[in-house]
């Protein structure tokens, strides 16, 4: 798996993108999570579970003016 365009050394069966934001300290509050190019919402962080081919970016997200 890869994250953010670097090999994901940690993946394994049943991982979640929960898993994920967690283990890598992922603590904004904003973040854009993507899989595969398709967005995962937050209320889906807990049920997705990732394979040994995808491709997930986690994103903060900034604003201002």
């Amino acid at each position: 798996m890869q994250l953010n365009h670097r090999e994901y050394k940690a993946f394994r069966e049943g991982l979640t993108v929960r898993q994920v934001i967690e283990e890598n300290s992922f603590t904004w509050p904003k973040l854009v999570v993507k899989r595969n190019g398709t967005v995962i919402w937050p209320e889906e962080y807990e049920k997705t579970v990732l394979q040994q081919e995808d491709d997930l970016e986690v994103i903060h997200l900034l604003g201002g003016g």
